[in-house]
């Protein structure tokens, strides 16, 4: 899919920042939409999509058990 988006989850990355996860559903968000950055009509959706993946993403992250990964 988008090459560019790194791995989010532990041991690959072992801080994971809102900023991070933000940056992710961006990159998803324009590569499914095709656009880069939305017209004025379409930036409410655009905006609700990156929201929504990035919440995803954040649950995504904080629901894994990764094995052999220590405990913090």
């Amino acid at each position: 899919m988008c090459r560019s988006i790194k791995t989010l989850r532990p041991p690959v990355t072992p801080e994971v920042t809102e900023d991070d996860i933000r940056a992710a559903a961006l990159q998803y968000v324009r590569k499914v939409s095709g656009f880069r950055a939305p017209a004025a009509h379409n930036r409410a959706a655009f905006d609700a999509a990156v929201d929504a993946v990035a919440e995803a993403t954040h649950e995504l992250l904080t629901s894994l058990v990764v094995r052999g990964a220590t405990a913090a």
